[in-house]
């Protein structure tokens, strides 16, 4: 994913890329039930890859993401070069997308299964994470 930060005093202002990585903690109870193919798991891996696939990477992964205040102000024409352009409504920045992250993966997961934490690494040593129970009840 690439993206550009509008405004950023650094090199970030400019189009950049990451190769992000996205980690993902549940909580529920294992399932009790030895007749059951997902016994003892809270949800199957594949399941939650399926899911995060779908939501997440297949949207986000070669795309450029980019604030939509600069919309008007990026030429970017139908160009193919441009053909997975994702625009947001906020700075794209790490902090930004793992809480947008969260917002799309959130509905997706069962109702039994609540999603606990997320970790998104922009790089080896740069990362944002969002914990559930930080959050201020609505």
């Amino acid at each position: 994913m690439a993206h550009a930060l509008v405004g950023h005093d650094g090199p970030c202002r400019h189009i950049h890329g990451h190769s992000y990585e996205l980690c993902i903690t549940l909580k529920g109870q294992p399932k009790n039930d030895p007749r059951s193919s997902k016994n003892g798991m809270v949800m199957d891996f594949g399941e939650l890859n399926r899911i995060v696939k779908s939501a997440l990477i297949d949207r986000f992964d070669h795309a450029l993401v980019l604030n939509d205040a600069v919309r008007d102000e990026i030429p970017l024409g139908g160009r193919e070069l441009f053909a997975r352009t994702i625009w947001v409504e906020f700075q794209p920045t790490t902090e930004n997308l793992l809480l947008y992250f969260v917002e799309i993966l959130r509905p997706l997961l069962p109702s039994d299964i609540e999603l606990y934490s997320l970790k998104l690494s922009e790089t080896a040593t740069s990362y944002a994470e969002w914990y559930a129970p930080d959050q201020k009840a609505d």
